[in-house]
């Protein structure tokens, strides 16, 4: 073998996985037709579900410097839209979570003790950085990690068998174990393999760009809704966004002009704005697809691969991140001999649902957008749900995935959720201890019985044992490479213990012989 996986896609979703199957230790190889990151506007924001994951592996300081550069653009657009007078721009663009089909949805009206809403740390705080901000990111932690990134090397076709698969390129082939496509979501593995990709036609036709204008003093700032459709302004310099209900775009390749953007644009806003330049432009549409699986023997597929939908909501990064999270150390752990195949199985099991939700989602969002007298009624009982704590709360839970929880075994309320960022008594936090991608069993109350079990286990867990003042109900968890709680228990439970044998063996395979501690 070459490598033990081919991945075919170098986006942010193609490059979290290839650092996740280093981290796991395999020989990784990512193939990317593009020969630099492409400098297309995409979506502008990540949810908290990404902010974690590249939180988890120390990703934090680099993710608030881009975020602080953004907001200074947004400061800059507010001055310029105020005459020079700035407002309080910083704390009026981090009053808000997101929207909701264009309905913004206030950070004050939260309900942070809802589970998944309050417990994120610092990431939470993480929200505006752009996409190819991401890819840069990762591109330069892949690096770092020894993934091979070939850019400019396109996947144009590959033949699998049990035992391998070979990559045919434009350069020559690869021959590896797995193959991921990452690819996008007109994927080429994804249409050679032959999933089946059912899902929703679209209804609707929709522009992102940033632009060079005059006139724009009559564009109102944020989300407005028309007679004719729904279009955005801001949050920086020249960005907008136009959707309308007149069907899919003949070509969706043709190239986006200024004339085409300055038409739509008008007639979305009826105000006479004049385009002079466009920076960075691109067309969407409302279709909603997904594969029914995610895996075909050798060949698994992650990210818009897997599932396309409108971007309405910027929650596609966000499920493209947590697809390579959930089936990197998986993946990786079968490859290294950790685990047996079937816990591949897993992905599709525990991803396919999210993706299915998230598509929905969406879905709910165009039927609140279209301007139909009934359409229009329901946005108006939407917003005034959104007013309220809870109608803000559900929406920003639903946002965030913070209701996710994958069916694993047990009965503690953490089980199958993402773990929460406790703050430990030594002064670290949760995620301090998941940088180097492996499993954590947080001992919580000095029990030995507990890190006895664990012990078989070294290379794969890691153990700490330290308090944590703020959850003392708390005895100990097991968390998983991507976070999420594989096994919990309370201080005090009569059997405290119970559960974690099978947990560990679950996701982690037989021990080594355990050496009993002195």
């Amino acid at each position: 073998m070459d490598y033990d996986v081919v991945v075919a896609g170098g986006g942010p979703v193609g490059l979290m996985l290839a650092c996740e199957l280093r981290l796991g230790g395999a020989r990784v190889a990512v193939l990317e037709r593009l020969t630099e990151v492409d400098p297309t506007i995409k979506g502008g924001a990540i949810t908290t579900p990404s902010a974690e994951a590249l939180y988890r592996r120390g990703m934090l300081p680099p993710l608030a410097e881009v975020q602080r550069q953004a907001m200074d653009r947004f400061q800059a657009f507010i001055r310029e839209r105020n005459g020079g007078d700035g407002g309080g721009a910083a704390g009026q663009g981090l009053g808000f979570v997101g929207h909701f089909a264009g309905i913004m949805l206030r950070a004050d009206l939260v309900d942070r003790t809802e589970p998944g809403l309050g417990d994120a740390g610092p990431a939470a705080e993480i929200a505006f950085v752009a996409q190819q901000d991401i890819e840069r990111l990762l591109g330069e932690r892949a690096d770092e990690l020894g993934v091979d990134v070939r850019r400019g090397v396109e996947l144009t076709g590959f033949d699998a068998d049990d035992g391998a698969v070979t990559v045919r390129t434009g350069h020559g082939t690869i021959r590896a174990a797995w193959l991921v496509g990452c690819d996008g979501g007109r994927s080429t593995v994804r249409k050679v393999a032959g999933f089946s990709f059912p899902g929703t036609d679209p209804e609707t036709t929709c522009h992102q760009a940033v632009v060079e204008m005059t006139g724009a003093e009559g564009l109102t700032v944020g989300w407005t809704t028309t007679d004719t459709g729904v279009y955005a302004h801001g949050p920086m310099p020249g960005r907008v966004v136009t959707v309308e209900f007149d069907g899919p775009p003949a070509d969706r390749n043709a190239p986006v002009t200024a004339e085409d953007l300055q038409a739509r644009l008008r007639r979305v806003s009826g105000v006479d704005v004049t385009i002079t330049e466009v920076r960075t432009a691109t067309r969407f549409t409302d279709h909603a697809r997904q594969v029914t699986e995610y895996r075909k023997g050798r060949v698994l597929l992650a990210g818009d691969a897997a599932h396309v939908h409108s971007a309405f909501g910027s929650q596609g990064l966000s499920l493209g991140i947590g697809d390579a999270m959930n089936l990197g150390w998986k993946l990786a752990a079968v490859i290294g001999g950790r685990a047996p195949e079937g816990l591949l199985d897993t992905y599709t099991a525990e991803r396919h649902s999210v993706g299915a939700g998230i598509l929905d989602w969406t879905r709910s969002q165009v039927a609140a957008m279209r301007p139909d007298p009934q359409s229009r009624a329901l946005r108006a009982i939407i917003s005034d749900l959104a007013e309220t704590v809870t109608g803000t709360t559900y929406l920003t839970a639903r946002l965030n995935s913070a209701g996710v929880r994958y069916g694993l075994p047990g009965e503690h309320p953490l089980t199958g959720r993402s773990a929460p960022d406790l703050e430990l008594a030594d002064g670290s936090r949760l995620a301090d201890h998941l940088h180097g991608g492996r499993a954590l069993l947080l001992d919580l109350t000095d029990e030995p019985e507990l890190r006895a079990l664990a012990v078989g286990y070294a290379g794969r867990v890691d153990t700490l044992t330290v308090g944590c003042p703020a959850r003392p109900e708390l005895a100990a968890v097991l968390v998983r490479p991507d976070g999420f709680t594989a096994w919990a228990a309370d201080a005090g439970a009569p059997t405290s213990t119970a559960g974690l044998t099978e947990a560990l063996e679950e996701w982690f395979g037989v021990p080594e012989d355990a050496v009993t501690p002195g």
